[in-house]
């Protein structure tokens, strides 16, 4: 499929996405304050810069959209204008993601991250599940968490919880 849009007109439209203070992440953050959850928004001062920094748990939350971190479920799908970019684009993002998780935990921070399929699409959790989930986990001792979407390997949308 060929782009539609000249190379400075998808430029401009790609620059103009968000990196933080995205809608599922304000969501999140409105819900969990809601319930009484205290944090800071996306300190400089660890690796990955977090979205959320929970320090009385020692915990942070990444909220990752599909595309941008190369998850692997039904929002994403890899571009066919360009692709060597968005390859190479993809794969840098998603070793990016790796390093930074084992610096966090090297540094004994527990790690949560909610993927937007959880929030969005056909296999999206019902959102107080969704918030139940980031509760429970918070309050629990588990190192490191995912949320996804709803597939029939994982119907409650948790892919791993050690």
């Amino acid at each position: 499929m060929v782009d539609i849009f000249n190379p400075e007109k998808r430029s401009q439209i790609m620059a103009s996405i968000p990196a933080k203070d995205t809608k599922p992440e304000i969501k999140i953050r409105h819900a969990l304050h809601r319930r009484g959850f205290r944090y800071r928004l996306h300190a400089k001062s660890l690796p990955g810069k977090p979205d959320l920094v929970f320090r009385k748990f020692n915990a942070v939350v990444f909220v990752n959209g599909c595309f941008w971190h190369g998850h692997n479920c039904p929002l994403f799908r890899m571009p066919s204008s360009n692709r060597s970019y968005w390859t190479q684009k993809i794969d840098a993002n998603r070793k990016r993601d790796a390093k930074n998780n084992k610096q966090l935990l090297d540094l004994n921070w527990r790690i949560l991250t909610i993927w937007e399929c959880s929030m969005k699409g056909r296999d999206k959790l019902d959102f107080d599940l969704l918030i139940l989930l980031v509760e429970n986990w918070l309050m629990g001792d588990s190192r490191t968490m995912e949320i996804r979407g709803r597939t029939e390997a994982v119907p409650m949308g948790i892919v791993s919880s050690d």
